[in-house]
């Protein structure tokens, strides 16, 4: 067993929940009642979440969910802390799991071609493959697949209009490219394979289970891998194995800090960085300052004794 205390547990499901709105109560209780920390997203188009905790509270929430025969087939991915991950649980209503902003984009009905991790090196090899990398740019920043292209997006909302004037994916004699995505997880590459799709590309393709999913299972020998991979916890940043990476948040704009930033003297811990000094007024300072005091106060009374 691990020595690590806490387990985090990330999933998410396209799947039609005409309930969503009802779901949220009854959810936000048992995870309170177990201690569970985090957050889940509801919207009729199914459920994305990452949370943590004791891993039988963390296995009785996800029992719980996959009582339900919409979410029986619920698939997690796991990880361990030291330290919780999160200091507060927050279960949301949205319009959309992960926002893009399109109507009737349907990853149920249209989503691309699932490949597996073992598999997406041949793919990517390929040269008539257009990889692309659907995060946004301050993660792409960090890591990234060999050859991939970064559409220097702020928000995954951004990312159909980059489609529309992306050079490379435009037609040649009469046919358009063969696609290859990737996220995080997983999510944003179903939802982008389904947008692709419904312009009109016929081969497009995802890696399953996400870049987190690949770092696990591809020996660091055989990736295709640069850098590391942001994500949205404490961890801020994993390597090879999902082992914690080197990289720090700015609370205040919460991305990864770049080499160099912690010495900044518009650097100050959970308010600013050299990217967002400027664009925050001090008034917005001083309540990041008192959020920030908070956060240490929660921290160190969530401290294992």
């Amino acid at each position: 067993m691990p020595s690590s205390r806490y387990l985090t547990a990330a999933f998410y499901k396209f799947v039609a929940l005409p309930d969503y709105v009802q779901r949220q109560a009854p959810l936000l209780e048992l995870c309170q009642q177990r201690n569970v920390k985090g957050t889940i997203l509801l919207a009729a188009e199914g459920i994305n979440s990452t949370i943590a905790g004791a891993p039988d509270d963390i296995h009785a929430v996800l029992a719980y969910l996959r009582q339900d025969p919409l979410l029986a087939d619920l698939e997690h991915k796991e990880s361990w802390a030291k330290r919780p991950p999160f200091n507060r649980m927050k279960v949301r209503l949205k319009r959309e799991i992960v926002t893009m902003g399109v109507p009737g984009v349907d990853p149920t009905r249209m989503a691309g071609t699932y490949v597996k991790p073992q598999d997406w090196n041949a793919l990517i090899a390929d040269p008539d493959v257009v990889l692309i990398d659907t995060r946004n740019d301050y993660e792409v920043a960090i890591g990234t697949f060999a050859g991939a292209i970064d559409p220097h997006i702020r928000t995954f909302g951004e990312l159909p209009a980059w489609v529309e004037q992306a050079q490379a994916l435009q037609a040649q004699n009469g046919k358009k490219p063969k696609v290859a995505m990737f996220c995080t997880g997983g999510i944003r590459c179903e939802k982008s394979t389904a947008f692709m799709r419904a312009q009109g590309y016929d081969e497009v393709y995802h890696l399953e289970g996400g870049i987190l999913k690949y770092l696990e299972a591809v020996p660091p020998e055989q990736s295709q891998w640069q850098g590391t991979c942001f994500v949205f916890d404490e961890r801020v940043s994993v390597d090879h194995g999902l082992t914690q990476g080197t990289h720090k948040l700015c609370r205040g704009c919460r991305m990864p800090l770049e080499e160099g930033d912690l010495l900044s003297p518009q650097y100050e811990a959970g308010v600013s960085c050299p990217r967002c000094f400027d664009a925050t007024s001090a008034v917005q300072k001083s309540r990041a300052r008192e959020r920030q005091r908070q956060w240490e106060r929660e921290k160190a009374r969530a401290k294992p004794a």
